[in-house]
């Protein structure tokens, strides 16, 4: 039997373990995302150790995902600054609830070189990486869809981003299809599934974490961003299950990020879990 447990980001409108959880059931999700500050500001907030325990012993696997604006190849200072602050905070929280992984994004270099991009990658993620205690959780790296100057879209680009982290044991991975797609990863084609995940296991054996399922809405190679309901995008239905019959899948959590409100989200997840069959 396979062991990936399908689920969604949650809306915790009404407390982090509260609100999440109800939504949770709402859906039918046996792991959930959340957020655990604003995603789209850049102060922090203390979290409720009653919340906090609720979560914790809810029994699902929990992921936390750090605020849209973090890039750590922004050469604006203030954007730096306020990246470490927003990583090391959602790290923190996501000890305190039980989290098995933060999710950030790899990001841009905006208006300057790759290497320099790198180079802050380096100056800066690396000592966060090395903040994470035994018991995690693990940081995953989230490769975009390729638009304007980002550091990671496609599998090989994870190659010289976790040569800067050098190898880092807590720097793992989260795959976004719609991205991976996007960039470039023909996963409807017969066997583009099986072939995206050899080349991932040829730059980063073993460090898939999670997958964002999302279907997309624009063809192969768009480079554009947008998420579709499973099964109603240019991937299709069947990756998804080629995607949970391969070997390197095994264990590793499905979220979707998909459009719509609680029946078009558990709709999705029933989709996956037949395909998950």
């Amino acid at each position: 039997m396979r062991n990936n447990p399908i689920g969604g980001h949650v809306s915790i409108a009404g407390g982090l373990a509260t609100g999440g959880l109800r939504y949770a059931a709402e859906i039918g999700a046996e792991m959930i995302q959340v957020f655990v500050t604003n995603p789209r500001a850049w102060a922090v907030n203390d979290g409720d150790p009653a919340e906090d325990a609720k979560l914790r012993e809810a029994g699902l696997p929990v992921f936390a995902h750090t605020p849209y604006m973090v890039n750590f190849g922004s050469p604006t200072e203030a954007t730096l600054t306020g990246s470490v602050t927003l990583v090391r905070h959602t790290l923190r929280r996501g000890r305190e609830i039980g989290a098995a992984g933060v999710v950030v994004h790899t990001g841009s270099a905006v208006s300057q070189s790759r290497e320099s991009a790198l180079r802050q990658v380096r100056e800066n993620l690396l000592p966060l990486l090395d903040e994470i205690p035994d018991d995690g959780p693990d940081l995953l790296l989230e490769p975009m869809a390729g638009q304007g100057q980002m550091l990671c879209a496609t599998v090989q680009d994870l190659g010289p981003y976790l040569e800067a982290l050098e190898f880092h044991p807590r720097a793992c991975l989260c795959l976004d299809t719609c991205h991976m797609f996007a960039a470039g990863h023909d996963l409807a084609a017969p066997g583009g599934v099986a072939e995206m995940l050899g080349e991932l296991d040829q730059v980063a054996p073993g460090r898939l974490r999670m997958i964002h399922a999302n279907d997309c809405k624009d063809v192969c190679g768009s480079k554009k961003d947008r998420h579709e309901n499973i099964g109603a995008g240019h991937i299709g239905a069947q990756p998804f299950a080629d995607l949970m019959r391969h070997p390197a899948t095994d264990g590793v959590s499905l979220c979707i990020e998909t459009p719509g409100k609680a029946d078009k989200h558990r709709e999705d997840i029933e989709l996956l879990k037949k395909l998950r069959g």
